[in-house]
Parts: structure tokens; sequence; C-alpha cells
């Protein structure tokens, strides 16, 4: 018999807020088709329950998701969902929805799936004139007040600037007339402790993402695809092999099947896409019904 898997969906793309009729249909088909997005090849990734222990979502609105989210159940499958939660100005985050609502629609989740099946994501911290590291403290402040109850961990981690991040942030400066820079890492330290403060009056427990040389006092090392939390979702062991996705990570194995370059969320820190006009047109030319979620030949 052949391992199982976790299935993460996906940290190139937001699923559940834009393509969750194609993963309903992918999940029906038992199976999906991805590109390797540095070699080329094409592969197939089973999504059967016989191949997978369990799913992790990254998403910002799972709103549209709920129904998927059910049917999952019913199908035995246990999940995870990351929901990132900001409150950035539109400025750096365009398209996204209002905090009001992430947090309503988080504690709906809670309430029908459970805590555990629940993750905050404040991530990433990004300083900029709009947002300097004390316009942070309190925004995180608010929005842990705001989630306490319905989730028991928060993931931070901190901008890393690409050569693709660093173009749109400095287009984007240019546009909505903002300065941005890279903190040290004394600034990175001292900010992850005090929001891991206000975290845990908040009853969660907070974690940093692939940047150990910034752990503190009350700072924990993420684990963002996590085998022991789906297992305790999943009400049984699951044992898949630790095996990160770059220097740092301690997330489990798992199969990715989202692609870059395809979420129209708009925010210009994101490492996922190189420029809004290509991930907006090749949303708009995605096939619900397709084996691939998105267009190979979609400039």
């Amino acid at each position: 018999m052949l391992p199982k898997m976790i299935i993460s969906a996906s940290y190139k793309t937001d699923i559940p807020a834009f393509y969750g009729r194609w993963f309903m249909a992918r999940l029906e088909a038992g199976f999906c088709r991805m590109v390797n997005p540095y070699g080329g090849q094409v592969y197939e990734v089973p999504l059967t329950r016989a191949a997978v222990d369990g799913f992790v979502f990254w998403t910002r609105n799972p709103g549209p998701f709920g129904e998927a989210l059910s049917e999952l159940r019913r199908r035995g499958f246990p999940f995870i969902l990351q929901l990132t939660i900001t409150g950035y100005p539109r400025a750096l985050e365009s398209s996204v929805i209002d905090k009001a609502r992430s947090i309503e629609l988080a504690h709906t989740l809670a309430r029908e799936f459970g805590a555990k099946a629940l993750v905050w994501r404040y991530d990433p911290v990004l300083a900029t004139s709009l947002t300097p590291l004390e316009w942070h403290s309190a925004n995180f402040a608010e929005l842990a007040r705001g989630l306490a109850g319905a989730v028991d961990e928060v993931v931070i981690s901190f901008a890393q600037i690409y050569r693709k991040t660093r173009r749109n942030l400095d287009h984007a400066a240019k546009s909505f007339g903002f300065a941005w820079h890279d903190p040290d890492d004394d600034a990175k330290r001292a900010l992850a402790r005090e929001l891991a403060t206000r975290a845990s009056e908040h009853g969660m427990r907070l974690s940093l993402c692939a940047q150990p040389q910034l752990k503190g006092e009350g700072v924990g090392e993420a684990r963002c695809i996590d085998a022991e939390r789906l297992s305790a979702v999943a009400g049984h062991k699951i044992e898949v092999p630790k095996r990160g996705n770059r220097p740092g990570c301690l997330c489990a194995e798992s199969r990715d099947i989202g692609d870059y370059d395809s979420c129209p969320h708009g925010c210009v820190y994101c490492y996922a896409v190189a420029t809004q006009r290509r991930a907006r047109r090749r949303h708009q030319a995605h096939d619900p019904a397709g084996e691939f979620l998105a267009p190979r030949a979609c400039a």
C-alpha cells in the first residue's frame, strides 16, 4: 500500500476564495494535475480518501468555501485552515475582505469545525510608513481581541524581500505615496516578543514561521503543515516525516496543489505573484472543470 500524504491547498494561491468549484470537481474526480514550476514536468496528485491523510488550506477568505468544508467532513477528510487576517491598508492589499468580516468568519468556522481546525496568520509583518512597527502592536492587539475563543495559535513572519517583492513594493510605494523598509533583527525580535504577550492575553500561543533567528521569550516555532494538529482534528494519529520547504521550516511533508501567479487578492508584498496583471489574467482564464488549476499559456 502506498503511503498517504497531506495536501496543501495552497501556499501559492487562495483556493478557498477563488478556486472552490475547481477543487470540488477535482475531489469528485479523485485527482488533479500539476506542473512543476521549476522544471515544467506534469504530474498527477491523487485526491482520494485512500491516498490523502488530510488537507491544509491557506486562505484570506474562507466564505465561499463553506459547502466544500462540509463535504470534506462528510467524506471523512480532516482539515486545517490557515486563515490570514492582517487588517492592512488598501494600498498594501487592495482586494481582501474587511477584517471585521474575516473575524466573523473565523468564529463561524470555529463553531462549526472546532478551534483546532483553525490557525490565524498575521503574516507577513511589513514595515511601511503606513504600517510602522508601533502600528502593528495596536493592530495585532485589536485583531487578537476579536479572534479570542476562535483560535488557539497565531503564526507570524516578517516579510522576506525577494526581487519580485521589492519590485512590487517599490511600484506600490510610488503609486500610493508611502515608504517601506526592512527592520533589523533586534527590532523584529522585540516586536515578536510584544505580539506574543498580546496573543497570550487572549488565549493564543504565538509561533514564528521559518525564522528561528528571531525567536525570543514566548515565541515558538511554527509548523504550518502540522501533523499533530491534523491528528487532533482527525481523532487519530497521522504520521508523516518532517520536510520543510526552506531553511528553518518545520512543516510535515505535503504536496501542494496550487499555482503561482494565480491569486488576485492584490497584496503587494506577496512572494507568490510576480505581477498583479498576470495573476488577474490567469484567474480570469481559469477553467473550473479543468484538470489544472491555471492555464499555462496565459501571460
